[in-house]
């Protein structure tokens, strides 16, 4: 179903949003990619100018509350490299496989990451694309095509499905040709959307695929997976990457400092975790025993890792309870499945599977649908 108003109102480093706790911040990490410098330049952005509670977002992304000074935030993430293009900055979106090229056997995608990135900011006609048309690059492993990206390809081998909101189209290309093919999916949806913000929402979505060869059955989809690598996992060199779940998504500044410096290569995941890599044997046992004391999880069976929430009360003026604090409050409580507490029937954030919890003042009801 198509929106009621031709652009949305995603915020982004430049393109503020008014939050009830004052103006959001959304900072795009294609790939969820991000280095210990950028993130000790957020940590501290965030400590002088907004909230020091950072959020991660459910595509890989981190963005700041309360910001006092927007300039001065605008031009620390400048200086650090984390708002390359003032046009595309928020359209920058783009999921991929956290673990590609360090652990498993599938392909290294992270080239591609790069390669896509720079491909959408040198397109002028791509700075029109709804802030939340997403990108999604999965190595093989199919954790991230069940994300349904807007535009995404699925490696094998050499060898690129090219999907459509989580779908596969039945197109296959050579690597070479996988970024200029989401670009021309994604220009043609510039054209073509009307006021859709997202794949999913065109009548014939399949229109954008015109040229492009169907050499495979398509119409299959994947299962969307709905926790990130957790705790000590061995890289395929032999060093160690620590894969750490943040409760509700919370990155105290204070904490991402301590992160920072490991001064070691980060990934925020899709799943609100974050992974660091290329760590020696102690260097790792060393991180852990810091950084589990301050509130990361490195434990793969916590109950954290079933339960999530929208940023409620007091910082959107929509919700209806402070869904955090009653999420926090109920990670013992028996549930099967993970649980997602949201203040209003927008629930930002939801997951693809599980509850989706909606605060009615009076306690919670389970929302029919997934948005």
């Amino acid at each position: 179903m198509a929106r009621t108003r031709d652009q949305d109102a995603c915020p982004g480093a430049l393109q503020v949003h008014p939050a009830a706790d004052g103006p959001l911040a959304r900072v795009r990490l294609p790939g969820g990619m991000i280095t210990a410098p950028q993130l000790e330049t957020l940590a501290l952005t965030a400590t002088r100018w907004a909230s020091p509670a950072m959020e991660l977002t459910s595509r890989g992304n981190i963005q700041i509350r309360a910001v006092a000074d927007t300039d001065a935030v605008a031009e620390a993430l400048a200086s650090s490299g984390l708002l390359p293009s003032e046009t595309h900055e928020r359209v920058r979106n783009i999921v991929a496989s956290p673990l590609s090229g360090r652990v498993g056997s599938e392909a290294d995608i992270r080239g591609l990451v790069t390669e896509l990135d720079r491909a959408i900011q040198a397109q002028p006609a791509l700075a029109g694309l709804p802030g939340r048309f997403l990108f999604g690059i999965d190595d093989g492993r199919g954790d991230i095509t069940g994300l349904a990206a807007d535009a995404g390809i699925q490696v094998v081998d050499d060898v690129a499905a090219l999907l459509l909101a989580g779908r596969d189209t039945g197109v296959r290309l050579p690597l070479p040709d996988a970024v200029p093919a989401l670009l021309t999916v994604a220009g043609r949806f510039v054209e073509t959307r009307g006021t859709c913000w997202r794949v999913s929402e065109l009548d014939s979505p399949d229109q954008l695929l015109a040229g492009l060869a169907v050499t495979a059955g398509p119409g299959a989809t994947w299962e969307p997976v709905t926790r990130g690598p957790i705790g000590w996992i061995e890289q395929n060199d032999g060093r160690i990457a620590l894969g750490a779940a943040v409760p509700l998504g919370v990155l105290n500044a204070r904490v991402a400092e301590y992160l920072a410096a490991i001064n070691a290569p980060m990934v925020i995941t899709p799943w609100r975790s974050l992974l660091v890599f290329d760590l020696t044997e102690e260097v790792a046992d060393v991180a852990l025993r810091v950084l589990a004391p301050m509130g990361l999880v490195f434990d793969e069976n916590s109950p954290w890792l079933a339960v999530s929430a929208c940023t409620g009360s007091p910082g959107c003026e929509h919700s209806a309870a402070d869904v955090r604090s009653d999420a926090a409050a109920a990670i013992d409580e028996p549930a099967a499945g993970h649980r997602h507490f949201v203040g209003c029937d927008r629930a930002c954030g939801s997951p693809a599977t599980g509850a989706v919890l909606v605060a009615t003042g009076d306690g919670y009801r389970l929302r029919d649908s997934h948005p």
